[in-house]
């Protein structure tokens, strides 16, 4: 009996597995998505994404890598670290979206052994006098960052700390976010922790909105109240207070909560 997920189509997995394999382009690229959507962690799953990270047939006009770029983001929600190695080399693919989503994958995966390589990416930002859109494209500087974060890559701390400084605003926000995770003096961390406040005032809806993603991912309790009261969709607003809350209920001794958690449901409350 085939095993079923619920979802529009009732794809089960074992049709998943079997378009991964087809010679439809068009399915192998649903397929590689469908199973990371729903967390299909099985070897031969598993398997046959990372055989997928060296795909070539599945191609766009601009030179892009559909398939691969679907199949690294699997493989980061699968959780099966037999993908580090194959994602660690698709660093290296000349898709910009291949090499944002292998990093985000390779932060989701909890692994060290890519912190050289990321280091090795951020080494030689561009040097380039006149930034560009272009510029923005050579390398997704914010994903790398955010993982060496993740990853508490305190080796990293020298080659992140220009980049606070880098003139795209996503990208110092990622590295004040990293920084914070690297910080070992709470008061330091709190430096950057409240850079990414100051942030949330940004003109950018866009900006303001990954300011939020990166506050609640280090669950800086400084920012609740200029979270709640930031220019962007409550929903967003409340998974940054959901990243918060998460930080502060290990710190409580059951069943008390700390001042700080009922400070953020309070908020919470509020927006729902």
């Amino acid at each position: 009996m085939e095993t079923t997920i619920p979802d529009d189509n009732q794809l089960t997995i074992e049709q998943a597995i079997a378009n991964l394999q087809s010679e439809d382009l068009g399915l192998r690229v649903y397929a590689a998505w469908w199973l990371g959507r729903f967390r299909v962690n099985v070897p031969e799953a598993i398997d046959l994404l990372i055989i997928a990270l060296q795909d070539e047939a599945d191609r766009t006009e601009a030179g892009g890598y559909p398939l691969r770029r679907n199949a690294a983001r699997a493989l980061g929600k699968l959780g099966d670290r037999r993908a580090v190695g194959a994602l660690i080399q698709s660093l290296d693919c000349e898709d910009f979206y291949v090499r944002e989503a292998a990093a985000q994958s390779l932060e989701m995966l909890g692994d060290r052994t890519c912190v050289p390589k990321l280091i090795e990416l951020i080494k030689s930002p561009s040097s380039d006098s006149e930034y560009s859109d272009s510029i923005d494209l050579a390398h997704p500087f914010d994903a790398f960052l955010e993982a060496l974060g993740s990853l508490g890559a305190v080796e990293a701390v020298a080659d992140i700390l220009p980049f606070l400084e880098y003139p795209i605003p996503r990208v110092q926000y990622a590295a004040a976010r990293a920084m914070y995770q690297l910080e070992s003096d709470p008061q330091v961390a709190s430096q950057y922790g409240d850079r990414l406040v100051a942030a949330l005032y940004n003109n950018d809806l866009q900006l303001r909105r990954t300011v939020l993603s990166d506050l609640g991912a280090i669950g800086y309790l400084g920012a609740a109240e200029a979270i709640a009261n930031t220019m962007a969709e409550n929903s967003l607003k409340l998974i940054s207070l959901k990243g918060l809350l998460e930080k502060q209920i290990p710190l409580a001794i059951p069943p008390s909560l700390t001042d700080g958690a009922q400070r953020v449901m309070a908020l919470m409350d509020d927006l729902l």
